[in-house]
């Protein structure tokens, strides 16, 4: 039997009962044989009054002393762990995370950890003890005590996972498990056996609410399974389980998921010139924006329109900063719209089938839903809608992709044949340090495709439905996928095809182009594709910048983006794909796993 790392949350140990009932769990996994970590975040509230404690007194509390002020809610529910344990007649240790060895960078509020000190909790554990972890909490290298920001008790559970090698990491919380969308909204979400790490990645920042990014981000990075349980009940089923495998290989679509306060912006007459990129997400970077959504559709005449999301919250300082980049660029025309939100589709599947993100369209068309814009990942196809409309978009693809209803090719759980092996004890304790620095895991270029454009397409339902129907009903397979708002109701659509289906997928298009009114129909097949790949790239909001800053100083023009979260694309001129590769590799050269 090897360790176990149980993290309860706040409502888990809202009184001294729950706190009981945890206490026994924990015990119960330790008479099975297990070594056992607990995590515990704050009671109930306790955090909520803390913080309405210090506004009371200042409405500008010092980072640093909200830090030592918030820390001390998981030091209570540590301390309490413990001596429950005790009392029901077994031996626990409750420790914060400075007595562990959670050594984060400084950045209060909101810190990163840098590397986790094992000998103290294994000296516990070997000991018979049950280890009370507190979980949110870490110290700077001046002892200061540093708080991990949102979810930094999931993160605390899954780094110490990582560290101790832990079979699984357990995530008890106030739900049943990861379900297939948000079952507050529609009622027939299913909560999934399993769910891959990259796909609850692409589904927690995009409001599946279970666990936080930065969590899963460790999970993947150091091949933790990860157990979403609910604490009601404490049983021993696992609820969700966090792994490297889809619950199906086959199905396309594992989850829906929704962006409901979203903001966009959009840029139009921006220079279509090496360098324009790397001027405004600079500026976005100087602000600590974080883009979520980002659009580049094919120049003309030496012109281009960017567009981009933001949280709603984010609009104010976004546009003061998109304001100097129009002074500093020129004559740029810029136009803004908070109601509206993101829906997505993700799942592994779409990697290899084609005819995903055509279904999802229609869903929409079927429903009179108009999409305002598109981006697509290896994983994910996600879609701009008016915010009147999200719940109405989130239910249809829902139900188009069936996803109430289990797939019938479950992969088993002892089946990895399919997935990425976790990296090995040697890897690991090499990438520890500085365990929560982000990781580019690759950087490629993919010179095997060409692109596709539909020019003056009407904002109007039914449109890209039509069109990628079309080429779904030829079996051709379509990697990005780029539209953006346009002006005067107008659009252009950019996908990008095999080189070798550039010819057909244009003839396909254009009458159907034509019967829509929309048009004329261009293709290139002599594009580059760039990709960056890794471990964080939503949450280190500097990716951007860098791929950006890296492709200007070499003199490379940007001609489309699309942006996930676990990669980003850019496409170039053909000439310029190597090039562009090369710069790249030394731009993240430093972070490159």
């Amino acid at each position: 039997m090897g360790i176990i790392v149980q993290k309860f949350g706040g409502t888990s140990v809202a009184d001294a009962d729950k706190i009981l009932a945890a206490a026994r769990k924990a015990i119960r996994t330790q008479q099975q044989g297990h070594q056992v970590v607990m995590v515990v975040s704050a009671m109930g509230k306790n955090t909520d009054v803390l913080v309405d404690l210090a506004g009371q007194l200042t409405s500008k509390p010092p980072a640093r002393e909200m830090d030592m002020l918030l820390s001390t809610g998981e030091q209570v529910s540590v301390a309490l762990m413990a001596m429950a344990i005790n009392e029901l007649g077994s031996k626990a240790v409750s420790l914060t995370g400075g007595q562990i060895g959670i050594k984060t960078d400084s950045s209060h509020t909101k810190a990163r950890i840098q590397s986790i000190s094992t000998e103290r909790l294994r000296k516990h554990l070997d000991d018979g003890h049950i280890v009370i972890a507190a979980g949110f909490q870490g110290i700077d290298e001046d002892f200061n005590i540093t708080t991990l920001g949102r979810g930094g008790s999931d993160t605390t559970a899954v780094a110490l996972a990582a560290v101790l090698q832990a079979d699984a990491c357990e995530i008890y919380t106030d739900v049943d498990g990861v379900f297939t969308t948000d079952p507050r909204i529609v009622a027939e979400a299913r909560k999934m056996d399993r769910v891959s790490h990259d796909e609850i990645l692409e589904l927690a920042s995009m409001g599946a609410g279970v666990m936080h990014s930065r969590s899963i981000e460790f999970g993947k990075k150091f091949g933790v399974p990860i157990h979403v349980c609910n604490s009601a009940s404490f049983s021993d089923e696992p609820g969700t389980v966090i792994d490297l495998l889809p619950e199906s290989i086959d199905r396309p679509v594992s989850g829906v998921a929704l962006t409901k306060n979203e903001a966009w912006i959009s840029l139009a007459n921006v220079p279509d010139q090496p360098g324009t990129m790397d001027t405004l997400f600079s500026k976005l970077g100087g602000v600590n924006v974080a883009v979520d959504m980002i659009v580049q559709n094919v120049g003309k005449g030496g012109k281009a329109e960017v567009s981009f999301t933001v949280l709603e919250s984010d609009l104010p300082a976004t546009l003061n900063a998109v304001n100097d980049v129009a002074n500093e660029l020129g004559d740029i025309e810029i136009t803004s719209e908070a109601n509206v939100s993101k829906v997505s589709i993700v799942g592994l599947g779409m990697a290899t089938q084609t005819g995903v993100a055509d279904r999802m369209f229609r869903a929409f068309a079927d429903e009179g839903i108009n999409i305002l814009a598109i981006t697509t990942s290896q994983i994910k196809v996600s879609a701009l809608v008016r915010r009147e409309q999200a719940m109405q978009a989130l239910r249809a693809v829902h139900s188009e992709f069936q996803l109430d209803k289990p797939p019938k090719d479950r992969v088993s759980f002892g089946d990895k044949s399919a997935a990425v092996q976790p990296p090995s004890p040697i890897d690991v304790v090499a990438r520890l340090q500085r365990m929560e620095d982000l990781t580019i895991d690759d950087i490629q270029l993919d010179e095997s495709q060409g692109r596709i454009t539909v020019s003056h397409v009407p904002d109007t339902p039914g449109i890209a439905a039509e069109i990628f129907e079309a080429v779904a009903a030829e079996n051709i397979m379509v990697d990005m996928i780029v539209q953006g708002t346009g002006r005067d109701g107008m659009a252009n659509i950019s996908f990008t095809v095999p080189k070798e289906s550039v010819s057909a997928a244009t003839e396909v298009v254009r009458p159907v182009a034509a019967n829509l009114e929309c048009g004329p129909v261009t293709h290139d097949k002599q594009i580059a594709i760039l990709s960056v790949f890794g471990i964080g790239i939503r949450t280190h909001t500097g990716v951007g910048v860098r791929m950006f800053q890296a492709l200007s100083r070499t003199g490379i023009n940007v001609e489309m983006v699309s942006s996930s979260e676990m990669r980003v694309n850019v496409v170039v001129s053909a000439d310029r794909g190597q090039a562009g590769l090369k710069a790249l590799q030394a731009a993240f050269d430093d972070v490159i796993g």
